[in-house]
């Protein structure tokens, strides 16, 4: 059922409100798994702190290589905005030092991602660290995570 549902659902891209000068892109990355604790799997986020909305995703492990497959699908239009993150090192490695800053958690810069994490983790069992719930293979995962996401992203429509 969630396969269908998932496969019926629009690119991330059209739930998006467009793109407006000034926006700010919280970028953060949250622990999670599938099948046992050994199989983790990180999910980073890019949030647009005007909108609230979950511009982009990536499910992978905490690489350089996975913050660069997060920037690469943000989409064009958002491409080019400032981003804010914490000093995790693969963030200032991928994204551009003229529009990217690392601030610490007390800052308030990356509040909002933040808040969307812990709101993921309360309503959707599976990611929550200590749990009975858990997906048992990647792809159940990922569905629902991006089920939710889209969710998350039509109600601001």
């Amino acid at each position: 059922m969630a396969r269908k549902k998932a496969e019926a659902l629009p690119p991330l891209s059209d739930t998006l409100l467009p793109a407006e000068a000034g926006d700010v892109l919280e970028l953060d990355e949250l622990w999670s798994f599938a099948g046992s604790k050994a199989n983790a799997r990180w999910v980073w986020i890019a949030l647009c702190r005007q909108t609230r909305q979950v511009v982009a995703y990536f499910v992978g492990d905490r690489s350089a290589d996975a913050a660069r497959a997060l920037r690469e699908r943000i989409p064009t239009a958002y491409r080019c905005r400032a981003t804010r993150s914490d000093f995790w090192l693969a963030y200032s490695e991928v994204f551009p030092r003229r529009t990217h800053r690392c601030t610490g958690k007390g800052a308030g810069e990356t509040c909002y991602v933040e808040r969307w994490n812990c709101t993921l983790r309360q309503r959707l069992g599976r990611f929550v660290r200590k749990t009975l719930s858990f997906s048992k293979c990647d792809r159940m995962h990922e569905l629902a995570l991006r089920l939710f996401i889209h969710h998350h992203n039509l109600s601001f429509n």
